[in-house]
């Protein structure tokens, strides 16, 4: 690991959505992610900050969820507020999502655990500070090719890959779940848990009560999910076993019961949209 973070002074960074550009930005630059209807421009308008500036002020928290999992956030809350998701795994470690600021006590603490083998992440609204988590690592990020044209930042550490399914190691697997994006993803991970795990992104939203979860096109715009994408969701996911669901935000977890909370709000959200819906 070679702990290295490139034009730290470049304004590069939006401060709402916190993805990085490949270039520094000039106060009247648009963010792309930001412009699009699944995200929003603050009333202040469009606002860049830099790498330097947010070290100056955050540090990232890092909570055991159990001994291979452990959910990571940027503290005090920037842009988005995600979290990322540490999986240790026998065959190689892997980061679940991505955060827009990445600090040397927590690239230390990650090559404590194994470092990474790969990042993947759900969907461009947390492909954040991904590349340079990646040289740091020198590991691959795989990305839905859906999803292609929502990297602002390229680089040859990006692995883009097509299909329904992705494999990896361990029995872990990347699944293709279109609707909020089209390239959108979650990770499964049979073996971990009592009766396997998925991490959701924004693909499944845990809601408040965790009793049941949401479908979203955009939730800051409260715009649902076409019916069409939440019944291709339901098939790519109902022959996976899983018992615990992590979504992108604190607190959004279920331990016990998420496949039969999936199913039946699978079911809900199509009496109540309509199953032909698109």
């Amino acid at each position: 690991m070679k702990f290295a973070i490139d034009n730290k002074q470049d304004t590069n960074i939006c401060a709402t959505c916190g993805t990085r550009y490949a270039t520094a930005k000039q106060a009247g630059d648009g963010c792309t992610i930001c412009n699009d209807d699944r995200q929003y421009v603050l009333e202040s308008g469009q606002h860049w900050t830099s790498y330097e500036a947010i070290a100056g002020s955050h540090t990232i928290l890092i909570i055991e969820r159990d001994k291979d999992l452990h959910d990571l956030r940027l503290v005090p809350a920037f842009a988005i507020t995600q979290r990322t998701f540490l999986v240790q795994s026998p065959g190689g470690n892997i980061l679940w999502d991505c955060l827009p600021f990445v600090d040397e006590p927590t690239a230390i603490f990650i090559q404590s655990r194994g470092g990474l083998k790969a990042i993947a992440i759900s969907h461009p609204h947390y492909y954040s500070l991904m590349v340079a988590w990646a040289k740091i690592f020198d590991c691959p990020i795989y990305l839905h090719e859906a999803d292609q044209q929502w990297i602002m930042d390229k680089h040859d550490h990006i692995a883009l890959w097509s299909g329904n399914q992705k494999q990896l190691w361990d029995g872990m697997s990347l699944v293709h779940t279109p609707g909020h994006f089209p390239g959108s993803i979650v990770l499964h991970m049979p073996h971990h848990g009592a009766q396997g795990t998925l991490l959701t992104g924004d693909s499944i939203f845990v809601s408040r009560d965790r009793k049941q979860v949401g479908f979203m096109y955009s939730f800051p715009n409260y715009v649902p999910m076409p019916s069409a994408d939440v019944r291709i969701i339901h098939e790519r996911l109902a022959p996976l076993a899983f018992d615990s669901m992590f979504s992108a935000f604190d607190g959004l977890n279920v331990y016990t019961g998420a496949k039969e909370i999936f199913t039946k709000s699978v079911k809900r959200y199509l009496e109540i949209i309509g199953s032909n819906a698109s």
